[in-house]
């Protein structure tokens, strides 16, 4: 079975889902927004809190045009409560689960076990729309600890003047067999406190920094109709666009081949999912008692239009080993998902 590309532009490395799936979930009619956002809610989650994550290794800044390249990976382990998601029955209209379970796997959940879910919408005075379609299962077991990752590359330079880094990070656009794309951007800036905040800091391994960051996702999947499938897709693509900002207050002790920091701050992220494209749904007919009477098509366009949300504070404690320029570091974060950093930077000046 083709496996779904567009979760490999969400989550990078996982690409198990069926690409027909996302389509079909919108047989669920107006229960479609819910169900699809407990479903990938967690992945989603998780790529925040990446974004907002991994942006420094010391609260020391460069002096005027130093500079640093840094190749990092964030991993954003899911909590057991983003594995799996209630069904209540009475919080769908239309829907129910085939063989009557509530708890559901989530795009991150484990054990990869879809779930079918049975559509049955009322078609006039005592006549009904029926369908039925597969919610599948989770990726965790294919991502990296389980959790959502997020690789990029960073650079960062002494500004002239004002005792500050600027920072830029991004992830080249890659796109995967022709259908699917993303790529990132990110800016922040880094400015040190230590003199301001510590007299006589200048002899003093102790340095104190603020920083902020914002960093934008872009992904786009672009798929058709699967033979033989209740939905039919034309133009079909389901783009993501996710924006993370975070402010923190940032302190290290930096010693000649050791570096310990730490931070305390705030991050405030957003995603968009659009489903576009124009569809047709086939569903059967049926009357009071069940019999299959007739069959009916119907057209909509441009389904889905969800907004996923997060803020909350975040605290980070980290090392970094210094060996001359080359550096290698790593992090934990405390946050929404917490967030596990890890890696390299050659850092000049």
């Amino acid at each position: 079975m083709k496996k779904y590309l567009f979760l490999l532009s969400v989550v990078l490395w996982s690409s198990t889902l069926n690409a027909q799936n996302l389509g079909s979930l919108i047989l669920a009619s107006s229960d479609s927004n819910l169900l699809t956002q407990n479903y990938l809610n967690p992945a989603l989650q998780g790529m925040m809190s990446d974004m907002n994550s991994g942006w420094y290794s010391s609260a020391k800044i460069h002096k005027t045009f130093g500079f640093d390249i840094s190749l990092s990976a964030n991993v954003s382990l899911v909590p057991d409560s983003g594995k799996y998601f209630t069904f209540n029955a009475s919080d769908y209209n239309y829907l129910s689960t085939q063989n009557g379970e509530t708890q559901l796997e989530t795009v991150l959940g484990e054990a990869g076990t879809a779930t079918t879910i049975d559509v049955s919408i009322p078609y006039g005075s005592s006549e009904y729309k029926i369908s039925s379609f597969d919610l599948p299962g989770g990726v965790a077991g294919d991502l990296p600890l389980n959790g959502v990752p997020l690789p990029m590359i960073q650079f960062g330079l002494g500004l002239p003047i004002v005792k500050a880094d600027l920072k830029f990070r991004f992830l080249p656009k890659q796109t995967y067999e022709k259908n699917t794309s993303v790529d990132m951007f990110g800016v922040g800036l880094q400015y040190e406190l230590t003199k301001l905040i510590v007299p006589g800091s200048a002899v003093l391994p102790l340095h104190i920094s603020i920083f902020g960051g914002f960093t934008s996702l872009n992904s786009r999947y672009l798929f058709a109709s699967e033979p033989g499938s209740d939905v039919q897709v034309s133009n079909g693509e389901a783009a993501f666009k996710l924006t993370a900002m975070t402010v923190q207050a940032i302190g290290s002790i930096d010693f000649a081949f050791l570096s310990l920091y730490g931070s305390v701050g705030y991050n405030m992220s957003n995603t968009k999912l659009n489903l576009k494209g124009d569809y047709t749904l086939n569903y059967n007919i049926t009357d009071n008692n069940g019999m299959v009477i007739n069959t009916v098509q119907e057209q909509i366009s441009n389904p889905l239009a969800l907004e996923f949300s997060q803020t909350g504070p975040r605290s980070t404690f980290g090392a970094r080993l210094n060996l001359l320029f080359f550096k290698i570091f790593a992090d934990y974060t405390f946050q929404k998902y917490n967030t596990l950093t890890a890696g390299v930077a050659f850092s000049f000046r």
